[in-house]
């Protein structure tokens, strides 16, 4: 596979490390060659670095196993989720999981992710979850989804753009992929 087909939530095996692509960017400088820019996590050490390839770069993808799970509860650093079809139960460290923490909502559906070995390397998130929103401005009368915006607080600490008509209380989808508000729920 080359670097340019390389998306959000792949996991390829960099000189023995395990990356995972947080974010990739196709760039064309206005000099030189096009490169890909990406966001990478090591699933094991769990540091995140910035990385620049060349699209036609060859990548080894690893295969991953996927097991639907629902997210049940946090212990300390550890977050518990269980498989929806054995019932098993797995934990994944906060370091492990980033910046996704902020969309984990109790009974929220989920996928986990395993190394044929059966290491557990990651969870994907649904597309859009469905928060309250606990702090923000107060709405104005007549505001309309165009105006530019307030930040809110939602029940998990995430702070997201929301329109002025927005109140608190609200319930509100938020894409998981960006971190924006789509709608009312």
């Amino acid at each position: 596979m080359q670097a340019i087909e390389l998306k959000k939530g792949m996991v390829f095996d960099d000189g023995g490390k395990l990356m995972l692509v947080l974010g990739a960017n196709h760039h064309k400088p206005g000099k030189g060659n096009t490169v890909m820019q990406m966001d990478l996590r090591d699933v094991r050490a769990g540091s995140v670095i910035h990385k620049t390839m060349r699209p036609s770069e060859k990548i080894d993808l690893v295969e991953l196993v996927k097991k639907n799970a629902q997210y049940l509860y946090a212990e300390g650093d550890s977050y518990n989720f269980m498989d929806t079809e054995t019932y098993e139960q797995y934990a994944i460290s906060a370091d492990q999981l980033g910046d996704d923490v902020k969309y984990l909502m109790p009974n929220i559906e989920v996928i986990l992710e395993f190394t044929e070995a059966g290491e557990l390397l990651a969870v994907q998130l649904p597309s859009t979850v469905t928060m309250k929103v606990v702090e923000t401005q107060p709405g104005i009368k007549g505001a309309t989804a165009a105006a530019g915006g307030k930040p809110a607080t939602m029940e998990t600490g995430l702070v997201v753009t929301v329109p002025d008509f927005i109140n608190e209380g609200d319930e509100l989808v938020i894409n998981t992929l960006e971190g924006t508000y789509k709608g009312r729920a």
